[in-house]
């Protein structure tokens, strides 16, 4: 055991239990899923069984979840054992992620009677204003709620004092969870991580300029202005009440000093967990079968030949946000692109889930002219990107080098079409593009260069900025290039993001090979293990914290 693990398990020693609740646990929905499933191995070398996450039981016996393992009798058969208020129930066992940490899956239902209440008492007791909840505030409450009795009530069935006991809030989500803690289980340090902020996520997905403007913006005028106002006075809230408060980024730690009125004692980068990737072996076969289904996919949508040699795959994917995850800049850059190719065949991939409806005819059966979907959209004369693809007359790529396929889809493994998950499909990827103009962290980009896929991301992603302070930025040097984006240089960003493209596609196989090593050895420096110590400072400085209000 080095000194640094031998100081981490002492201070771990005085925690009894380290609860952790995000909405993400075994429930896919975006990074933090990947944030939460990559980081519990190299905390269950520490914590083990003191480890637990707390997610919502949102799933069903028609539609379980694919991540979760019931083991009944784990924590003393707390499922059965435990009294629980309101109609709340648990499900308690194994997240099958690396490490299998202890999951309990809470059923909240019977907290949405009880709401009224309680927003009354967090009106009273910190000022969140939740007469104008909208959208997911409801149930987002409900379900935090729930999981903080369930901590509570699991502290006392396991008898740990709760001066023992650490409680992670991840995101506006769970911030009422944090709060009631702060009223019921005063004892219990809190630590609460922004991975964004309500408002700046906001600002930018209603194509307001965050930068130009940023040090002018106040976080309360503006969500008054967006319909934000409960969800912002609650993660206001939030990060106020933590013994710690946390983020993922130095982007995100300015972002929530400018529009919560307070900095982030701790900045926690987000790392990545190397079991996710496959051996060479597997690799070889995966991006194989992988590249094998993608121009059979190609062939039939586009109705030409693919040259699998010599025809470069590029991709980007995320969440559907079309502004802020650069979805119209990756578009705009293929386009200038295609006018320099030369010859050089360029397929690109938008792996972006959106209101998709059905396979595409292509796929059942019928015969048409080339398409660009691999799934109807119930929305395709709005949906922002397939717009874009048809301004841009990109749909029909018959005699142009580059070609442009939307799988608006989850790769899970079941959209009836690709039918690979999105980490048997990555190692069929040449290259990646990222270019968010709203990015706290990134996982795509960091995702993307563990599976030795060079990457471009921007200075505009927490991810970016840290390649810009730690690394040498540049395909050939660290595996990534990071583009200067702004509220005023999106033409330049373009411009420089399809140079990229075209200088990866006219690269020898030498030099893509010598960008990939770059990129697997900036992974190697993104491994939790030189993330992980970040959060025992914060889990120190939550209990000491705590030691100082009680």
């Amino acid at each position: 055991m080095t000194a640094m693990q031998d100081n981490l398990q002492k201070n771990a020693d005085k925690i009894s239990l380290l609860f952790e609740n995000s909405w993400e646990v075994c429930n896919k929905v975006g990074g933090i899923y990947t944030v939460l499933s990559t980081k519990a191995r190299i905390l269950g070398e520490v914590f083990a069984d003191r480890l637990i996450f707390i997610g919502p039981d949102v799933w069903s016996s028609e539609n379980p979840s694919p991540d979760f393992i019931e083991r009944k009798t784990l924590l003393k058969s707390a499922a059965s054992k435990m009294e629980l208020p309101y109609g709340i129930s648990i499900r308690v066992g194994r997240w099958n992620i690396p490490g299998n940490p202890l999951a309990v899956l809470v059923k909240y239902d019977g907290i949405y009677s009880e709401l009224n209440g309680i927003f009354g008492q967090m009106w009273e007791n910190f000022g969140v204003d939740s007469l104008h909840a909208n959208g997911d505030y409801e149930e987002s409450c409900a379900f935090a709620v729930a999981s903080a009795i369930v901590m509570k009530a699991l502290s006392a069935h396991l008898n740990v004092a709760e001066e023992k006991v650490i409680t992670h809030f991840n995101e506006w989500t769970t911030g009422m969870g944090l709060l009631w803690i702060r009223l019921n289980m005063p004892s219990a340090a809190t630590v609460f991580t922004a991975h964004a902020t309500c408002i700046g996520r906001s600002i930018c997905g209603n194509g307001k300029d965050l930068y130009q403007y940023f040090k002018g913006y106040n976080g309360d005028q503006m969500a008054a202005e967006l319909n934000m106002e409960s969800k912002h006075s609650l993660e206001k809230a939030a990060a106020h009440a933590a013994d710690c408060f946390t983020a993922v980024s130095e982007l995100t730690a300015d972002e929530c000093e400018q529009l919560l009125d307070i900095r982030p004692k701790v900045v926690t980068p987000n790392g990545f967990e190397p079991g996710f990737v496959p051996g060479e072996r597997k690799y070889r076969s995966l991006r194989k079968a992988a590249r094998k289904r993608i121009f059979e996919i190609a062939s039939k949508l586009k109705g030409k030949h693919f040259d699998s040699d010599n025809t470069v795959i590029v991709a980007t994917s995320g969440r559907n946000e079309y502004r802020n995850k650069g979805i119209d800049l990756f578009l705009d850059s293929l386009a200038n692109a295609d006018a320099a190719c030369k010859g050089r065949s360029v397929l690109a991939l938008v792996l972006v889930p959106a209101w998709a409806s059905v396979i595409s005819e292509t796929f059942a059966g019928a015969s048409g002219a080339p398409d660009f979907l691999s799934h109807r959209l119930n929305n395709e004369l709005s949906d922002p990107t397939a717009c874009r693809i048809r301004q841009l007359e990109m749909e029909n790529r018959l005699g142009h080098d580059v070609d442009v396929i939307f799988i608006p889809v989850y790769l899970d493994g079941h959209d009836g079409v690709v039918d690979i998950s999105y980490y048997d499909f990555l190692p069929a990827v040449d290259m990646t593009v990222f270019p968010s103009y709203y990015e706290p962290w990134g996982y795509t980009p960091l995702e993307s260069v563990a599976f030795g896929v060079p990457t471009v991301t921007t200075d505009k992603s927490g991810f970016g900025r840290w390649i810009l302070e730690d690394s040498s930025p540049g395909l050939s040097a660290s595996g990534v290039d990071v583009v200067p984006r702004d509220d005023t240089g999106y033409v330049a960003a373009a411009e420089a993001i399809a140079a990229d493209i075209l200088a990866f596609a006219s690269a020898s196989d030498d030099t893509r090979e010598e960008m990939a090593r770059a990129a697997l050895a900036t992974a190697a420096k993104a491994d939790w293990t030189f993330f992980i110590p970040r959060y025992y400072t914060a889990f120190a400085d939550a209990m000491k914290h705590r030691d100082e209000r009680i």
